[in-house]
C-alpha cells in the first residue's frame, strides 16, 4: 500500500490577483477588495502591499483605509472570481480525480500513488504552481504532507508563491514550534482557554494527554490532541462523492432586507440544483444556514417525500425554512444545502406534466450555461445583484463533507 500524499493549494491574495489580471495598473500598489467604507463595508482581500500596513480580511474598510490611506479600493467582481476559480480547479483535476475544493481559492488533492507519473509531491506541487502562474496568471502556495490537516497548515508558511513539504512521520515535529492559533479548531475562545493553561505552541498542547484535554474541553479535547500530534485520517472527498452539496454567501454589509435575502436564497437554490443535475444526483433533504453579525449560526432542514434536483422545489423548501427561522435580525451569511443524496435521474410520477415542463426547461438552461458560461442566462429577478454586498471567501458551489466540518 502506497504512502498517503495530500496537497493543499491556496491561491495568494486571490481576489486582488484577479483584479490585477484585468487592470495591470493595480500591480505593485496597495489594493483592497471590499465594500465601501461609508456603507459599513469590510475587506474581503488585500494585496501584500496593503497587508504590510496591517490590513486584513474581514476588517472594516474604514479601518483598513486609515491604516493604508494610499490603498486603491476595488468593489470586487464575484462572477469573475468564480470564473477564474473554475479554471484553477479544472487544471488541478487533470492530475487527480480526488480533488476537494474547500473555498473559492483553496483545494485539497489526494495524489497518493501518482509519483510514477508526476514525480514526488514536491515536484508535482511545483508543476501546479508554475502552470497556474504561466497559464492563468495567478500565484499559488502549496503544502504537501501525509494528511489534510498538516498540508493545510504547511501551505500557509511560505506565502506568497511558496511550497512547504512535510515528510511522512515528521508531522508532530513540524507542528510543535508553531503558534497554537495555527491549529484547526482553535479559535478565540479556545485560544484563551489554552493560554490560561500556559499553552502557546502546538507542541505545548501535544504534551498534554488526551484524557486531560477531554476533561477540560469535553469531546473537543481529544480532537485537539489528535490535531496537535499531526493525526488526521479525513479523506479528500470529491464533489460526486460528497454527502451534501451547498452554496453560501457572506455579505460585506449585514442585510436585513427580506426581498434581498429571499432573492439570494433563490440564486443559491438554483446553483445547488444545477450542481445536483451536473452529477446526476437528487436530494431528499434541503437545509438552510443563517449567520448573524455576532457569528451566531443557526441551521434548519426539512426532508422531502421524493428526491429532487429542481431549483424551484429546493427554493420553496429553503424559503419556508427561512420564513420560519429568521428573527428579523441583520444577516451576515446565508446558505442552502442539499443532502441525503441519491444517484440517478429524477423519475417523474404519472401526470406530473408541470414537473416535466420544468425539468425540460432546467436541462435546456444547463446546456446554455455549460456552453456559454454561468451568466449567459439567468432569472430576471437576479439581474441587478448588488456586487458590493458580496465578500465571501467561501467556495461559491461549496461541497461539504459529512462530519463536524460539514454542518449546514
Amino acid at each position: 500500500m502506497c504512502a498517503r500524499a495530500i496537497l493543499h493549494l491556496d491561491l495568494d491574495a486571490f481576489f486582488v490577483a484577479v483584479e490585477r489580471l484585468d487592470n495591470p495598473a493595480l500591480i505593485g500598489v496597495p489594493v483592497i477588495v471590499g465594500g465601501r467604507a461609508e456603507a459599513r463595508g469590510v475587506v474581503s482581500s488585500a494585496s501584500y502591499e496593503a497587508r504590510a500596513f496591517g490590513v486584513r480580511s474581514a476588517m472594516p474598510t474604514a479601518q483598513a483605509l486609515r491604516l493604508c490611506p494610499q490603498a486603491i479600493l476595488v468593489g470586487g467582481n464575484r462572477r469573475r472570481y468564480v470564473e477564474m476559480s473554475g479554471k484553477v480547479m479544472a487544471l488541478l483535476g487533470e492530475y487527480t480525480p480526488l480533488l476537494e475544493p474547500i473555498s473559492i481559492d483553496e483545494a485539497f488533492l489526494d495524489i497518493s500513488g501518482t509519483e510514477a507519473h508526476y514525480g514526488p509531491p514536491a515536484v508535482l506541487a511545483q508543476t501546479l504552481r508554475d502552470r497556474i502562474a504561466a497559464e492563468l496568471g495567478l500565484s499559488a502556495s502549496l503544502g504537501a504532507a501525509a494528511n489534510k490537516l498538516v498540508a493545510k497548515i504547511a501551505s500557509d508558511l511560505r506565502k506568497p508563491h511558496g511550497i512547504t513539504v512535510v515528510p511522512p512521520g515528521q508531522e508532530a515535529a513540524f507542528l510543535a514550534p508553531l503558534p497554537i492559533r495555527r491549529l484547526w479548531g482553535v479559535g478565540e475562545v479556545t485560544g484563551r482557554e489554552l493560554a490560561r493553561l500556559g499553552i502557546q505552541t502546538i507542541g505545548d498542547l501535544a504534551r498534554f494527554s488526551p484524557e486531560e484535554l477531554r476533561g477540560r474541553f469535553g469531546a473537543h479535547g481529544e480532537g485537539l490532541w489528535r490535531a496537535a500530534t499531526g493525526i488526521d485520517d479525513s479523506p479528500v472527498t470529491p464533489e460526486h462523492e460528497a454527502k451534501s452539496l451547498s452554496r453560501e454567501e457572506t455579505f460585506a454589509q449585514d442585510v436585513r432586507d427580506p426581498i434581498l435575502l429571499r432573492r439570494e436564497l433563490l440564486r443559491l437554490s438554483d446553483a445547488v440544483a444545477g450542481r445536483l443535475r451536473r452529477h446526476t444526483l437528487q436530494a431528499r433533504t434541503v437545509a438552510l444556514k443563517l449567520r448573524y453579525p455576532d457569528f451566531t449560526t443557526l441551521t434548519r432542514q426539512t426532508t422531502l417525500p421524493d428526491p429532487t434536483d429542481a431549483g424551484p422545489v429546493i427554493y420553496a423548501q429553503a424559503l419556508a425554512l427561512f420564513d420560519a427561522a429568521w428573527d428579523r435580525r441583520p444577516v451576515r451569511l446565508i446558505g442552502v444545502a442539499a443532502a441525503n443524496l441519491s444517484q440517478g435521474a429524477r423519475q417523474l410520477r404519472l401526470f406530473e406534466q408541470e414537473d416535466a415542463r420544468q425539468s425540460h426547461l432546467e436541462v435546456a438552461l444547463d446546456r446554455i450555461r455549460a456552453r456559454f458560461g454561468e451568466d449567459a442566462i439567468q432569472r430576471a429577478s437576479l439581474l441587478e445583484e448588488p456586487e458590493a454586498l458580496w465578500t465571501s471567501k467561501e467556495i461559491p458551489d461549496e461541497v461539504r463533507r459529512g462530519g463536524a466540518k460539514s454542518k449546514l
